[in-house]
């Protein structure tokens, strides 16, 4: 017997609230949606979604909102035909968005493979939004991720009143993507135990979640597929199953090319995050961006952006989404206690406490960094000196 999943077994079964809704809680009383933190990426980007859908007439896959060519286009931006800018969601070759949209249009799930901080749960977000308009059907993968996350659970109290029955039955975002064709998330997949992983095999390869307890079954419809994200570092903590890694096409998510590549990133994101918590933006802190991404990718990559001087590399990832919240935290302190101009000072401590996660080693490596290679680099004396005030 094959069961669908009734829009009443969730809180959030009819979607994200927009962010333009107001949320009452019974505790705290009425809440703008205009006051969340972080819209959900279909909310934050309703007016982009909208007008490529009216403008999107190529074929569209079984209850996609956009076709592919849509799809990569809200993530890699451009500007339609009626003078509609799309922002860029994620800056990188287009070659490998196309593949994972692609991807998303066949029966393969898709693996987002790469170091922190290289936007896999950003491209995550925004594919499952721009695919199904909905991004919230997600599992966030820890080691105390239990099988119920990724299947269904109970709910006790009817459990124990009247048995194993439907209306016992809490489905999981897994369980709702496969009976109303959408898409689910499962992110950081290899913190999971591989106990539960393998929850998956099934789901991905025959389409199918059995219920024992009830006799019954659900199908996924047309339209479900999985987007799931691992983390380069996390090898060896659970690793992928071949089973399971073969149910997958992985799309490697590499760092940004070229230095000019990962300042615009960076400006980008900033300039959003600015926006949303009312931060000064604006073109007086470039420089200061520049500088930050300089100094992430030199440590990084053990040497100078000439090439002529080795460098040590800290223990740190020193990741994009690391240099956005270095400068995010800079922003906060210009403007509250500062000029509202972003300053060396305001982003030495930030760069000090990515740079030393051992205090150690890495502190040594990082004051040898300022002494060969920034104390000695055209100006740059006032970053060297609000470094070397915040690391004495």
């Amino acid at each position: 017997m094959t069961v669908s999943v009734d829009s009443t077994t969730s809180a959030t079964a009819n979607g994200p609230v927009p962010a333009t809704d107001s949320v009452t809680d019974s505790a705290s009383g009425s809440v703008s949606g205009a006051e969340v933190l972080r819209p959900h990426a279909e909310d934050a980007f309703a007016d982009e979604l909208a007008a490529l859908g009216a403008q999107d007439d190529r074929p569209r896959p079984a209850r996609w909102k956009l076709s592919p060519w849509a799809v990569a286009t809200y993530l890699l931006g451009g500007t339609l035909p009626d003078g509609t800018v799309i922002t860029p969601k994620y800056v990188g070759p287009r070659r490998i968005v196309e593949v994972a949209v692609t991807t998303l249009a066949t029966d393969r799930a898709l693996l987002l493979l790469g170091v922190p901080g290289t936007a896999k749960t950003w491209v995550s977000e925004h594919l499952a939004a721009a695919v199904s308009g909905d991004s919230t059907l997600l599992v966030q993968g820890t080691a105390g991720t239990p099988e119920e996350a990724i299947r269904y659970g109970w709910n006790y109290a009817q459990l124990l009143a009247h048995g194993p029955s439907r209306d016992a039955l809490v489905p999981s975002p897994v369980m709702r993507a496969m009976s109303e064709g959408m898409t689910a998330r499962v992110e950081e997949l290899t913190r999971i135990p591989a106990d539960v992983q393998d929850t998956l095999i099934t789901i991905l390869s025959e389409k199918t979640l059995p219920i024992p307890e009830l006799g019954q079954e659900v199908q996924g419809v047309r339209g479900f597929n999985l987007i799931a994200t691992a983390n380069d570092r996390d090898r060896g903590v659970n690793d992928l199953s071949s089973a399971l890694r073969r149910r997958f096409n992985t799309v490697v998510l590499p760092l940004p090319e070229s230095a000019d590549a990962e300042v615009d990133i960076v400006a980008r994101r900033v300039d959003q995050l600015g926006t949303s918590l009312e931060l000064p933006t604006g073109p007086e802190g470039f420089d200061e961006i520049r500088r930050v991404v300089t100094v992430f990718r030199e440590l990084r990559d053990g040497v100078t952006t000439d090439g002529r001087t080795k460098v040590k590399s800290p223990s740190g990832t020193l990741s994009t989404a690391e240099a956005i919240s270095v400068v995010t935290n800079g922003l906060a302190l210009a403007a509250h206690f500062g000029d509202g101009v972003l300053r060396p000072g305001d982003v030495a401590a930030g760069i000090l406490g990515a740079v030393v996660r051992d205090p150690a080693a890495d502190r040594v490596i990082w004051q040898e960094y300022l002494e060969a290679v920034v104390r000695e680099r055209d100006g740059w004396k006032d970053f060297y000196r609000a470094c070397r005030e915040v690391s004495a």
